[in-house]
């Protein structure tokens, strides 16, 4: 039976993406078969979405790189029919057809089950976004960071890995800072936790490569020069966990921050992530995240309107998360 798919194939001109209809015969390998239900809208579906990166890396490709549904058949010995089931990362939308389409095919050893609690549309409310702002958290939590040792700054807070990274530190008992360039997002931000804001513009442009000690820690999802003045204004001995890069993909830092004042820049990968710290990510959201605020930060959109939503994160206009209703 034919299914409705969001699809990017290649051309002459650059890349066609639109809804098509396909087959089932036509999904990937894979020895798990999935209804989807719901997926997400990330700054990386609306790079897909425009038509204009180069984060596909072969075509045709199916786009979305969340979702959440339940297993129709099964091979994999870890799954059975009618299990919920989460899945993000590994080369979805890139290189393995994606959440944009009401069938999947994908590998079992990619899947973790939903946890209990957690619905379908919560897991992808909080989608890869907010499943990078834990693994964020996690990380710095491992490199022994806790609220004593100051406030921590959150940068790009009004987006997705923002927004939920504020919830889950300030529920923590952690000061936060939140740095963006919208104030009016300013009383939301508040709502979530945050107790001071910064504006971005402060952050943004070239600075010293030693500033004042400002925070000790921060959770950065915009990279570039933003990332250079957070890794300056971090107190001694403090650490940055470092997941995106919608500033830009470069770092014009200096080695100052870590051999002057011992700060630790850790950087977090979503895509390829072991299992262990998938399971623990996803336990952690499930128990952690107030989800009266999680209701806050998302808003839920129909199939036909990804491409509008794509084009809105791409222009900074998404506040929190996006819920796509696939099924």
């Amino acid at each position: 039976m034919p299914f409705k798919a969001v699809r990017a194939d290649k051309t002459e001109a650059g890349q066609d993406v639109r809804f098509v209809q396909m087959e089932e015969s036509e999904l990937m390998d894979g020895d798990v078969t999935i209804r989807v239900s719901d997926s997400t809208v990330n700054y990386k579906d609306g790079l897909a979405l425009s038509g204009k990166s180069a984060v596909i890396r072969r075509f045709p490709m199916i786009l979305g790189i969340d979702l959440a549904g339940v297993v129709e058949t099964s091979s994999h010995s870890g799954f059975a029919p009618g299990d919920e089931v989460i899945l993000n990362g590994f080369g979805l939308s890139e290189t393995h057809f994606g959440g944009y389409a009401e069938k999947a095919r994908v590998k079992g050893d990619w899947l973790v089950k939903a946890p209990q609690g957690l619905s379908r549309r919560e897991a992808m409310a909080i989608g890869t976004a907010g499943y990078t702002a834990m693994l964020c958290v996690m990380a710095l939590e491992r490199h022994g960071m806790t609220p004593a040792a100051g406030p921590v700054l959150v940068t790009g807070a009004a987006g997705g890995v923002g927004s939920t990274a504020i919830s889950l530190l300030a529920d923590k008992g952690w000061k936060v800072i939140a740095s963006t360039g919208r104030g009016s997002e300013a009383d939301y931000l508040k709502s979530l936790g945050a107790s001071e804001i910064v504006d971005r513009a402060t952050l943004s442009a070239p600075g010293k490569p030693l500033g004042k000690e400002l925070w000790a820690a921060a959770v950065d999802s915009v990279g570039s020069t933003t990332l250079a003045n957070v890794l300056a204004q971090t107190r001694y001995g403090g650490a940055v966990s470092a997941c995106g890069l919608a500033g830009g993909m470069d770092l014009p830092a200096t080695v100052a921050p870590f051999i002057l004042r011992s700060v630790a820049l850790l950087g977090v990968d979503s895509v390829q992530r072991p299992m262990p710290d998938r399971l623990e990510a996803w336990r952690r959201l499930a128990s952690d995240l107030d989800r009266a605020k999680l209701a806050a930060i998302t808003h839920t959109i129909p199939f036909d309107q990804v491409f509008e939503a794509g084009r809105k994160i791409l222009k900074g206009e998404i506040r929190g998360r996006v819920v796509v209703t696939i099924g």
